[in-house]
């Protein structure tokens, strides 16, 4: 099991924690975690876009020109994608670009991201975050103590003071246990854990 330091919200070390191998030192499989990250970003398009075809351009019913003798290209329709306010050749129309991720494979993607985080020295844990208010100014000084500068909070269960007190921090998001996916993992450069999130991740995950 490997051994990470635990951190208060000082930034100093008050212990050390254990991280399960079944969670935190899981093979890592490149494939499914750039899967997983793929799918997310695809299921998050709204696949709205649209552009017209030649059929759907209005106007160009007539042939513009004789096809013969007048020393141009042969043409049928203004509306042809060559011309301008022609159509567009094979136009995007709206669809839906999101597919599915198995369970094991999304489980497999998401321990491979933790795991990828402990060897690479980029996860913190600390014992606590309580704010007695909320006040983006605090929380920004614990991000300063935890020399976290692009980040990810991840809390064990929703509290409304940190969450509003990280809200206004442009490199720092916070999540749940249970909202927590591969895409803001790796998108972080520290993932800021708290030991609560830590046992509920093992408890979830393991």
């Amino acid at each position: 099991m490997a051994k990470v330091s635990v951190y208060n919200m000082e930034g100093k070390e008050v212990g050390t924690i254990e991280l399960n191998d079944a969670v935190f030192g899981a093979p890592v499989n490149e494939h499914l975690v750039h899967m997983a990250v793929v799918q997310q970003l695809a299921n998050n398009r709204q696949g709205t876009q649209k552009a017209k075809t030649r059929a759907e351009v209005s106007g160009g019913g007539r042939k513009p020109w004789r096809q013969k003798g007048t020393g141009h290209a042969r043409q049928g329709s203004t509306r042809a994608p060559q011309w301008t306010g022609g159509g567009v050749v094979f136009a995007p129309v709206p669809r839906d670009y999101s597919f599915k991720l198995n369970k094991k494979e999304k489980r497999a993607a998401l321990k491979s991201a933790l795991t990828s985080k402990v060897q690479d020295n980029k996860i913190v844990v600390v014992d606590e975050l309580k704010f007695e208010e909320i006040k983006t100014k605090n929380f920004a000084q614990v991000m300063a103590n935890l020399k976290v500068e692009k980040g990810l909070v991840v809390l064990a269960d929703n509290d409304s003071n940190v969450v509003m007190s990280a809200r206004n921090m442009a490199n720092v998001d916070t999540t749940l246990v249970n909202t927590i996916n591969v895409y803001d993992i790796m998108n972080a450069k520290t993932v800021v854990l708290t030991k609560d999130a830590v046992a509920k991740i093992e408890e979830v995950y393991a």
